[in-house]
């Protein structure tokens, strides 16, 4: 059974066909693709979503699609994925993360990414999650760093020949079990209210 999380103001839930053209867009915005290689047609946003589907029946947890509670509108994806290409660090579990432009800067990222760390953790027993980006990707860098990763300082090329130099370049963080217990007990003995899904 896939699963879904309900945080303060998002529902991570399961694709549906009504995502297909939001999804599509957002996929098509050059502001929200600036740190890939390109802009991705509505067959690769198509096939992102057969993909996360299949893994949210199969396993229960995949990419999620977002929408906010207010609105029930669809803004994005975040979720837990095994990475596609052979990477030095695997085997792993990548945390993601793609918001339409309209959405950034109202917390959503960090808070959904929190709520899937959780799930990770808590859920399905993870001992470390990771995740990468262009270094010069600051505006997600933040985001891992907000949610308590931290720069394992092992930076690689991405395998991906699309990518211009500068893109190329990668960093990549991590958190473990550990770590994510401790911020987590920092952030209740702090006031912070976590955010469970």
């Amino acid at each position: 059974m896939a699963i879904e999380i309900i945080t303060e103001r998002l529902h991570l839930r399961q694709w549906k066909d009504a995502d297909r053209a939001p999804y599509a867009a957002l996929n098509m915005d050059p502001v929200v693709m600036r740190f890939f290689p390109s802009l991705q047609a509505r067959e690769g946003s198509d096939n992102d979503i057969e993909r996360w589907s299949a893994e949210l029946v199969d396993r229960g947890w995949s990419n999620w699609a977002v929408e906010t509670r207010a609105s029930g509108n669809f803004i994005g994806f975040i979720g837990l994925t095994v990475p596609r290409r052979a990477l030095a660090f695997m085997p792993c579990v990548e945390l993601g993360y793609r918001l339409a432009r309209e959405h950034w800067g109202k917390g959503y990222a960090t808070e959904g990414a929190k709520a899937a760390l959780r799930v990770g953790f808590d859920r399905l027993g993870l001992q470390e999650i990771v995740s990468f980006t262009a270094n010069v990707n600051l505006p997600s860098r933040a985001v891992m760093e907000r949610v308590g990763m931290t720069n394992s300082d092992a930076d690689f090329d991405y395998p991906n020949p699309a990518l211009s130099d500068e893109l190329k370049k990668h960093c990549l963080y991590r958190l473990s079990r550990e770590r994510w217990l401790r911020v987590t007990a920092t952030d209740a003995a702090s006031g912070i209210r976590s955010m469970k899904p």
